[in-house]
């Protein structure tokens, strides 16, 4: 009888090595989505106000030591909260003073069209946003320009050039009330979204 519970007994240890092995999976698969704690809100809100800040700065400013600081962007790098670093330059100094909006409306709402509409717009660098809506209009467009007669050349030479706009109607902003680029972030924290899930740390 002792013999046959030695042999038993790497069968025991095997099976539970295995149990062990599938719980820590499966704790593993549930909870693969990465949080972000009070700290890396702390550290994303600096970064999005000043994208130049130093780590020494940025460590100071959430109370951690230059490493972990360091060690958290990074990680936060990783996970794809970076779309890109950019430097914003003042429209105003520029002359281009004139922000305005415009509703494109076309003869079709098939792939073809929204897609070849996409693909010329895509490629204005006056156009500096574009949105596929609901609604009365097709597309919305902010586009900055330094005058009129600038916009009206856009609008003739080339908005209406495109195939298949059938409307065009423009709006002028008469001032800027508020304009940001930083994201609204929770400040207990949030997990990082799946595209397939709703996100529950909004609500």
């Amino acid at each position: 009888m002792r013999l046959f519970y030695l042999a038993l007994t790497p069968l025991i240890v095997y099976l539970f090595l295995i149990a062990s092995l599938s719980r820590n999976i499966s704790t593993m698969t549930s909870s693969s989505k990465q949080r972000l704690d009070r700290i890396d809100i702390g550290i994303l809100n600096q970064l999005q106000q000043n994208a130049r800040i130093t780590n020494a700065e940025l460590a100071h400013a959430v109370n951690l030591s230059p490493t972990p600081c360091f060690n958290r962007v990074r990680a936060l790098e990783k996970a794809g909260l970076f779309k890109q670093h950019v430097t914003l330059l003042n429209p105003e100094v520029l002359g281009l003073r004139i922000n305005v909006f415009i509703q494109v409306s076309l003869e079709k709402q098939v792939e073809d069209a929204l897609h070849r509409f996409e693909e010329a717009i895509s490629a204005r660098p006056e156009v500096m946003e574009c949105y596929l809506m609901t609604g009365d209009a097709d597309y919305l467009l902010r586009v900055v320009m330094p005058d009129v007669m600038a916009l009206e050349r856009f609008i003739l030479e080339r908005l209406t050039k495109i195939p298949g706009v059938s409307n065009i109607r423009s709006s002028f902003a008469l001032k800027q009330v508020r304009y940001k680029t930083a994201l609204p972030l929770p400040a207990a924290g949030l997990t990082l979204a799946d595209p397939n899930d709703t996100p529950t740390d909004w609500t």
